[in-house]
């Protein structure tokens, strides 16, 4: 029989969210079901029911904090101010953290809220917090009033770089190089020709 009122209801939300990582850390989503993240607290699996809508909603918040783990990540990966070299920061980053926590970062893409349900605004809001850390490194490739731009940037870069790692961690790809070098080039490239750009416009004023 499950435990009662041992614990509050804050207390069971955390357990609950990180029984379900352990079992999406081992089993991936087809792992995750009330009765097994139930079973694995020592509670019904009505207690869960309790403290989400139901599983879609549990997933969802825990796809929720492997966003914040990616987020911590990336936020403390070295940089030196210098555009080009923090962005290399963020995308090796990037691609250490799917490599480490490969289930859990596929669990944020494998799960579909079903019907019409959409996300949360929290959840698009954690996103949003992610594509900042890339927008902000592109700020000296664009002046005022080009915010549009840059944002369109950041997401072409974050969205290649997500590519490459869907590819890798699916095995979808047999590459020749590290996926790092990949990445590399992709970042070099990308800054080299808005430099170019950048250079032509301001050439262009004169």
């Amino acid at each position: 029989m499950g435990r009662r009122a041992d614990h509050s209801r804050d207390e069971l939300f955390e357990m609950a969210l990180s029984a379900a990582r352990e079992i999406a850390e081992e089993d991936g989503l087809g792992g995750l079901t009330a009765r097994r993240i139930a079973a694995k607290i020592g509670y019904s699996a009505g207690t869960l029911y309790n403290l989400f809508d139901d599983l879609d909603d549990l997933i969802v918040h825990l796809n929720g904090r492997t966003l914040d783990s990616l987020y911590e990540a990336l936020a403390t990966a070295p940089g030196d101010n210098d555009p080009e070299a923090d962005l290399l920061a963020l995308a090796q980053g990037y691609i250490a953290f799917t490599r480490a926590n490969a289930k859990l970062w596929n669990l944020l893409f494998e799960h579909h809220r079903p019907g019409e349900r959409l996300l949360p605004d929290w959840h698009h809001q954690k996103i949003g917090r992610l594509l900042g850390l890339m927008d902000e490194c592109l700020v000296p490739f664009f002046g005022p009033g080009r915010e549009a731009e840059r944002n369109h940037t950041a997401r072409v870069l974050w969205s290649s770089l997500h590519g490459m790692c869907l590819l890798q961690t699916e095995k979808k790809l047999i590459l020749d190089e590290p996926i790092e070098a990949m990445a590399t080039s992709l970042v070099k490239y990308y800054l080299a020709g808005l430099r170019t750009s950048t250079a032509e416009s301001a050439g262009g004023k004169t």
